[in-house]
């Protein structure tokens, strides 16, 4: 009888370190996610003030030769501060793409100045803008991977449990504003 009884405390016992590490471990895995999401905003980030530190020299590279182009200056300089004043991912997200918007109809300026398309700072600044560009679009598909596995755990039947007691919530993924999506407009005069 005894035998018995140690046979079904020892079984209970096993049982509840099971559940208990499960639970431990799923509630880790909601923390780790959201850290993750987190960590990869902040690579997103880097890239994005990494761009905007660019932008100032590409600007009076480019304003030497198109002094009367000052609305294509003037929308650089708004999506800058926007972005820099902006408290959500979503208004930071907004304003990089208002800054992607700007800086296609800068760089379609070369074609109106071809001194400009020659000069060696620009191109220096240009190929800098788009190694930016590149690194942006690899760190944005990263940050929206860790959203998309995120998201689906703490849309998942456990993971919704375990994400709401460790207080995850959602991310918003990293999108480009409409207007921004399409291709800019190149004319030759």
């Amino acid at each position: 009888m005894k035998k018995g009884v140690w046979i079904v405390v020892g079984a209970v016992v096993l049982l509840l370190s099971g559940i208990l590490g499960t639970v431990i471990s799923e509630y880790n895995k909601a923390i780790r996610m959201n850290e993750a999401v987190r960590a990869q905003w902040a690579q997103v980030e880097n890239q994005l003030k990494r761009r905007f530190d660019l932008i100032p020299n590409l600007v009076e590279t480019v304003k030497g030769y198109a002094a009367h182009e000052k609305e294509v200056f003037t929308s650089l300089a708004e999506a800058r501060k926007s972005y820099f004043q902006a408290q959500s991912v979503a208004d930071k997200a907004k304003a990089a793409g208002e800054l992607e918007g700007a800086i296609s109809r800068l760089l379609l300026l070369q074609e109106r100045y071809p001194d400009l398309k020659a000069n060696e700072s620009f191109l220096k600044l240009q190929d800098s803008l788009e190694g930016s560009e590149n690194r942006i679009a690899v760190e944005r598909m990263r940050y929206n991977e860790a959203v998309k596995t995120l998201n689906t755990y703490v849309k998942s039947f456990f993971g919704r449990f375990f994400a709401s007691w460790a207080g995850v919530g959602q991310a918003e993924y990293f999108t480009i504003p409409e207007p921004e999506q399409a291709a800019p407009k190149v004319t030759f005069k």
